[in-house]
């Protein structure tokens, strides 16, 4: 008969626990342990490795989590409340990591001060992962790192990830539809345009590669076809036939979203004009710009 099996998977590289659901297979306890399995460290990305610890659970929808097991807290204890779960969603979410810091004080941990990135977005808040311990309905103050926003907002959701990490609903007092669109400075529109990117990964190894322009502004882009970088941060060098300039990774697509693969960058060199095309098409009856 398929069991369901819950493996707990250790990051290589910063020895951080995660966990995967393994539904439905006909394997026993002992040969899931045997195999390699793949899953995502939010700091390293893609991984695959042997299980450090193998539970065989219930299906999810008939666990009872109000009896504490050791296997719910990592699948299936979600904290919310029914204000949470009866309130629909204001915005669709969107796949994108933006670097943010989470600081502030509780009554449980005193002052606190974490940098992060979000998972997903909408207009009432945002999905992160927080090694900081919180509480459901916890006030905290969330500022984006690359405009200096900051909003106060409320601990509305808590998933335990691993044994170090808990990913965290944080809700704004009221919809703000444009708070994650602020630090564009320029309008951006959608041009393909052949590039050569240059950097180095996480790991420090070089990478040079060809990718694509989505949509772009005078200082920054949306890039296709980046599977290097992991986290934003990093500093690039995007080519286009003879000009090159320095850009800094802001945001990187999620992995497994429609996002996957793509990177924000935003222009070092103000004094360089890497794309020299129209970005902005002329109103009716004005002139066109030279």
């Amino acid at each position: 008969m398929p069991g369901n099996f819950a493996v707990r998977l250790r990051c290589p590289d910063c020895e951080t626990d995660s966990w995967v659901t393994l539904a439905d297979r006909e394997e026993s306890v002992d040969q899931i342990r045997k195999q390699t399995w793949e899953f995502k460290c939010r700091e390293h990305g893609a991984q695959r490795g042997a299980p450090k610890e193998v539970l065989e659970v219930a299906p999810l929808e008939e666990q009872d989590t109000s009896q504490g097991q050791k296997s719910a807290p990592a699948l299936a204890n979600v904290i919310t409340t029914e204000a949470t779960k009866k309130t629909p969603r204001s915005s669709e979410r969107l796949s994108i990591r933006i670097p943010i810091v989470v600081y502030g004080f509780t009554k449980n941990i005193g002052a606190f001060h974490e940098e992060t990135e979000t998972l997903t977005v909408n207009a009432s808040g945002a999905l992160v992962m927080l090694k900081t311990k919180l509480a459901l309905g916890d006030s905290v103050f969330l500022m984006q790192r690359s405009t200096g926003q900051e909003l106060a907002v409320r601990v509305a959701y808590l998933d335990a990830y691993s044994e170090r990490e808990t990913k965290a609903g944080l809700a704004f007092k009221y919809p703000i539809p444009n708070f994650w669109r602020r630090s564009r400075r320029q309008p951006r529109v959608s041009k393909a345009l052949r590039v050569v990117v240059k950097g180095t990964d996480l790991k420090g190894h070089p990478f040079k590669q060809t990718s694509y322009t989505i949509d772009l502004s005078q200082d920054g882009a949306r890039l296709d076809g980046i599977g290097f970088l992991t986290s934003p941060g990093q500093i690039v060098e995007v080519r286009r036939l003879w000009r090159k300039k320095k850009f800094r990774v802001v945001w990187v697509g999620q992995t497994g979203s429609s996002e996957s693969n793509q990177i924000g960058v935003f222009g070092l060199q103000s004094e360089k004009h890497l794309w020299h095309v129209r970005l902005i098409e002329n109103e009716p009856g004005k002139p066109a710009q030279k």
